[in-house]
Parts: C-alpha cells; sequence; structure tokens
C-alpha cells in the first residue's frame, strides 16, 4: 500500500493538484466536461497549503492506525487489511463529521451541501493518481510503504 507524499522544496502552489483531482473523480474524467459540462461540480480531495514561502498539497495519509476509522459510528471508514488504504464507504456514512474532527491532518472534507464526507482514495480504479501524475514540477510522489 502506498501513499502520497508532498515534497514543499519544489511545490509552486499552482492548485493543478486539485485540478487534476477533481477530474479524477468527475464523472467524464475530461478536464473541459468535468468543470463546464457536468451537473454537479467535481470536489478535489486535496488542498494545498500557503503559507508562503512554502506550499505543497495534502490529502487522507491512509495511517497506520486512523482515529478517523475509530471515531466513526457506523464503520462507513475502515482501513483495508490487503492495502492499508482507509476506505469509505458512502452507504454506511450517518453524516456525523467524527471523523472530520479527530483527523490530526484535517484531510476530511464535507460537500458543500453538508450531505456526505469525501476523502482521498488514491484515484481507486484509475491506473494513476492524477495530483501525481499532472503536477507540473513533480512537487507529489506515490510512495510504496
Amino acid at each position: 500500500m502506498g501513499k502520497v507524499v508532498a515534497k514543499p522544496e519544489v511545490c509552486i502552489g499552482c492548485h493543478l493538484c486539485k485540478v487534476w483531482c477533481a477530474v479524477a473523480h468527475s464523472r467524464s474524467k475530461n478536464i473541459i466536461k468535468a468543470f463546464l459540462h457536468e451537473e454537479s461540480k467535481p470536489l478535489p480531495r486535496v488542498m494545498v497549503e500557503e503559507k508562503l514561502p512554502v506550499t505543497f498539497a495534502w490529502q487522507c495519509r491512509h495511517c497506520q492506525e486512523p482515529d478517523c476509522v475509530t471515531a466513526c459510528i457506523s464503520g462507513a471508514l475502515t482501513k483495508n487489511p490487503q492495502g492499508g488504504k482507509v476506505e469509505h464507504d458512502k452507504a454506511k456514512c450517518v453524516g456525523c463529521y467524527s471523523c472530520v474532527l479527530t483527523c490530526p491532518y484535517g484531510n476530511i472534507f464535507i460537500s458543500e451541501d453538508k450531505r456526505e464526507i469525501f476523502k482521498c482514495d488514491l484515484c481507486e480504479g484509475l491506473d494513476t493518481q492524477y495530483c501525481v501524475s499532472h503536477c507540473p514540477n513533480e512537487a507529489l510522489v506515490y510512495v510504496e510503504d
């Protein structure tokens, strides 16, 4: 199991990781269609911290012992025993946001309509992590644990 790691020394704060993350989670997987033509706008699972002179992207760390999984009252968040990835089952989620409150990194987000949470899923079902493959400075790297 791997995770995405930021290299702040080369991040320029362009936010392309957020744009491409949103595209990866859109229906069309096309940058133009995703932002101009899809009814519900795709949401990025990565945020960019801008405390100049250092900028870097951050997303779910898929922790070894995730507080969010422990705090989840409905069992919607689980740690996959095979890969170690923290997974979210939208059908089980009751919207209590205890995971949001307990994540020490602030990497679980609430949708704009406040109906669901979302977090990095390492671009599940895709060949590559879009934030990593589309970063112009290679400031994001996918590393295996």
